[in-house]
């Protein structure tokens, strides 16, 4: 993967550029972005508060089968059918009221 653009809004990946390998899908948000590799990980950069910080879901991001990003969240099916979420909560980094229901997507 190759980045450029504002340092700011993931166009400087070189502190993740070697898990940027076996990327199968990049997905972007309005300043972050987030790549699934081919073992089903997740790798994110670029502003946090815009997805590019991963770190507490970090952990539920295995066998992820897609992303999707809004302006300033991200979410991810997992192969079980489940949803992970993170980001701005305002733009719906945290799903945590409806996890209930995003079962089996």
């Amino acid at each position: 993967v190759v980045t450029w653009g504002s340092h700011r809004c993931g166009g400087d990946s070189s502190f993740v550029s070697d898990q940027l390998r076996g990327v199968q899908q990049v997905e972007a948000t309005a300043g972050a972005f987030a790549a699934i590799r081919k073992d089903g990980s997740v790798v994110t950069w670029g502003a946090a508060d815009f997805g590019g910080d991963s770190s507490e879901v970090q952990d539920q991001l295995k066998n992820v089968r897609q992303i999707q990003g809004s302006l300033q969240a991200f979410a991810a099916v997992l192969e079980n059918g489940s949803v992970v979420t993170w980001g701005s909560h305002r733009y719906g980094g945290d799903s945590s009221k409806v996890q209930p229901e995003l079962l089996l997507v």
